[in-house]
């Protein structure tokens, strides 16, 4: 496993340290911490039923916020259903974001600048996508990388295999990032495969593959880099498995944890918490105080709320919007239908 910062928060691998400035490691302190406010809202708003669809993200911060940092704005994301905070900080609203969950319409119209797409709910779907995605970018001779995100369960998906051989095949640029983090809902990553790691599964694709400390936001940072240089330079596509876990249930649609997973396991976890080990670094370098971070939390709370607001402002969808929405050139049965609802709404 590759790992640059353990859980105290002292620097293991010199060598391999990446290319930060400061105010780089406290903006990723700062995103780190954001998220992990967002997610707790979220979770909160949720249980209130004022967002429908919900994947908790605590756990997952240094995973998923170091291989964004190391992205290009030209780069693509690719997301899954829990890679929302990706796409956040590559650019896409947070109130589009809100409406995602709720399942509006609007929170599925990616802004034409940005190079995302929609998270795709199918699991491992995903990956297919971005190895097309990839492939296209090289095709056009863009100087970007398409990445994608799964997690332990998403590998033992067919789609996982062949996007990943598809990609190798055409040496595509993409990063095909698998966010182990123990569990596909309830099921143990070592009762989904007989293979030591994820990683090793790379060999069959012919590309390379990583395991990497993903409660480590350097080692994740580090190894995003590496494998976008790598596509860059034309020599294809790389896999990463980062080593994670998720602190809350699967999704907000019910999920006990606790039929599971036990509380020495979540303790054990708990000590490895991406936000404390960064949070013990910076400390250490006088560049985090307690200050610094209750005014982050500050601007988090207040930035929500307003996204929130800005969600709830967004005109509710309505079943006319749905028919128009789907269909760019109506079918005489869709028409009929439109008009109907047109009517009921009207009244």
């Amino acid at each position: 496993m590759f790992q640059i910062m353990n859980e105290e928060g002292e620097i293991v691998n010199e060598d391999a340290f990446p290319d930060l400035t400061d105010e780089d490691l406290q903006e990723l302190m700062r995103r780190m911490v954001y998220t992990r406010i967002w997610d707790q809202r979220a979770v909160s708003l949720n249980r209130q039923g004022r967002l429908g669809f919900y994947a908790p993200v605590a756990g997952q911060e240094a995973s998923m916020l170091g291989s964004q940092y190391a992205l290009d704005q030209e780069d693509w994301i690719v997301p899954g259903y829990r890679d929302v905070p990706q796409i956040v900080w590559h650019g896409f609203p947070l109130y589009q974001a809100f409406l995602f969950s709720r399942g509006h319409y609007h929170g599925g119209q990616i802004p034409e600048e940005l190079n995302v797409l929609s998270p795709q709910i199918i699991i491992g779907a995903q990956i297919v996508q971005t190895a097309g995605v990839a492939l296209g970018l090289k095709k056009k001779e863009k100087n970007s990388v398409a990445i994608t995100y799964t997690g332990d369960g998403g590998a033992s998906q067919g789609d996982f295999y062949e996007g990943m051989n598809f990609a190798g095949s055409f040496k595509a640029p993409a990063i095909f990032v698998v966010q182990n983090n123990q569990f596909a809902i309830s099921v143990p990553a070592d009762a989904q495969t007989s293979a030591k790691t994820i990683a090793q599964k790379s060999v069959a694709a012919g590309i390379p593959g990583r395991q990497v400390d993903g409660m480590d936001v350097l080692a994740v940072y580090a190894a995003t880099k590496d494998a976008r240089e790598r596509g860059l330079a034309g020599d294809g596509p790389s896999l990463l498995e980062t080593l994670c876990y998720r602190y809350g249930p699967h999704t907000m649609a019910g999920d006990d944890p606790t039929r599971y997973r036990t509380s020495d396991m979540d303790d054990e976890w708990e000590k490895r918490d991406p936000l404390v080990r960064l949070r013990k670094y910076l400390e250490n370098k006088d560049l985090w105080s307690e200050e610094r971070e209750n005014e982050v939390v500050d601007t988090a709370k207040e930035e929500i709320k307003a996204a929130i607001k800005q969600a709830d402002d967004t005109p509710k969808q309505k079943v006319s919007d749905l028919i128009e929405n789907m269909n760019d050139v109506l079918p005489p049965n869709l028409k009929d239908q439109l008009e109907e609802y047109r009517e009921k709404e009207s009244k």
